[in-house]
């Protein structure tokens, strides 16, 4: 190994960094000239949320992009942000908040290693083909350092992967589990394939949504790349705002996201719309991945039976086996999906906190919670739409 130092640098702005030495560590496979296992920390993604004013300065999502450089080379990075809320995460640290809050001591601001807005897992330590262990241990001690120099209490990863999470306790950071739901490719053929692997009732009761959903009057369209229009966008920001409202209060994605989305980031989406009389009513918007597809936002101005369930569930299942991807996340909660062949799996977080008390409370408090989450899971698992021996098969 190199014996020479590493450096680490913080940047306030990811245009201080080039694409390439980014995407060198954030998605080293895209070297075949293939798609990145995610999208999410492509320069060109972070970058996007950046310009468009989505995170930045009155959005609680201030940037300090980490770099760990041996020799001038990148070696490994990470999106950090200093956040002065909880928000947009999807994995709830509120009620530690208020506990370190009324002890006296003060919870935020505090280090997020995370996309923001985004409940997808991914890798949050970015290293370079060959650098994984000095890599992330570097992002690690850089991220913990920036957290000590400025008086900030914790620093946390979130939805990491399992490797990492594994990683990072043997570094002594706190690992935490908590779920979602994915529907996972068996190799279908298309899907009635998929259909025929669930019980009786279940697949009846799919049929009928899907049905519902495609006599709502009008046609449905998968569309991705240049078939994706700047027209789209004004119908999806109508849809996305509608949801934002309810569910946030506001939006955390700019309008300007949008427009930058259809420039840079077009061939990594996919938009399903429903369209009636010319013009679309709803619509669910996915980032594909090289193996996986990611659900993300959903929205409408017309409300029609099981629309929901088709445009976010049913068309993200059919585009995945067409185009042999083996995963659909459909993004944070929602025990509905597993009627729909979204079955619950494992996420995973990392977490630094400066205060040993502070930290052994939170460290049982997560034994306690992993205990829980793996029981839940194996209990909601039964409660999917499968026949008993191919959930067992999945197990």
């Amino acid at each position: 190994m190199d014996g020479s130092a590493i450096e680490i640098t913080a940047h306030q702005s990811l245009s201080d960094v080039d694409p390439a030495e980014w995407d060198s560590c954030a998605a080293p496979e895209c070297a075949d000239g293939g798609r990145p296992e995610d999208p999410f920390t492509t320069h060109r993604f972070l970058l996007a949320l950046e310009q468009s004013g989505s995170v930045g300065r009155g959005t609680g999502w201030e940037p300090h992009y980490l770099v760990a450089r041996r020799d001038g080379q990148a070696i490994a990075a990470a999106p950090l942000y200093a956040k002065s809320h909880s928000q947009g995460e999807y994995i709830f640290d509120h009620n530690w908040a208020h506990a370190y809050e009324n002890a006296g001591g003060d919870y935020y601001p505090k280090l997020q290693i995370a996309v923001p807005f985004t409940p997808a897992t991914g890798r949050r330590f970015l290293t370079a083909e060959g650098h994984d262990a000095e890599g992330m241990a570097a992002l690690v001690q850089g991220g913990v350092q920036l957290a000590a120099d400025n008086g900030i209490a914790t620093l946390h990863a979130t939805f990491c992967t399992e490797a990492e999470a594994k990683a990072g306790e043997e570094m002594g950071l706190l690992h935490r589990m908590t779920q979602q739901y994915h529907w996972q490719n068996r190799g279908y053929a298309d899907f009635d394939a998929f259909l025929a692997e669930l019980s009786s009732r279940k697949r009846k009761n799919i049929r009928k949504e899907r049905k519902q959903a495609q006599d709502f009057g009008g046609e449905i369209v998968s569309l991705t790349g240049d078939q994706i229009t700047s027209e789209h966008w004004d119908w999806f920001w109508r849809f996305y705002q509608d949801t934002g409202a309810r569910k946030w209060g506001q939006p955390y994605l700019t309008r300007a996201f949008f427009d930058i989305a259809q420039e840079a980031l077009r061939d990594d989406i996919l938009l399903c719309l429903a369209i009636r009389e010319g013009q679309p009513v709803a619509g669910a918007l996915n980032f594909i991945g090289r193996r996986r597809l990611f659900g993300r936002y959903w929205g409408c101005v017309e409300h029609h039976p099981c629309l929901h369930f088709e445009l976010c569930y049913y068309q993200a299942i059919d585009w995945a086996i067409a185009h042999g991807l083996e995963t659909v996340e459909a993004g944070a909660q929602g025990e509905h999906k597993i009627a729909r062949g979204y079955l619950p799996v494992t996420t995973h977080s990392l977490h630094w906190i400066g205060d040993p008390g502070f930290r052994d409370a939170v460290s049982r408090y997560l034994e306690a919670e992993r205990r829980a989450v793996g029981e839940e899971i194996e209990i909601l698992t039964g409660y999917g739409p499968f026949r008993r021996a191919n959930v067992e098969e999945q197990e």
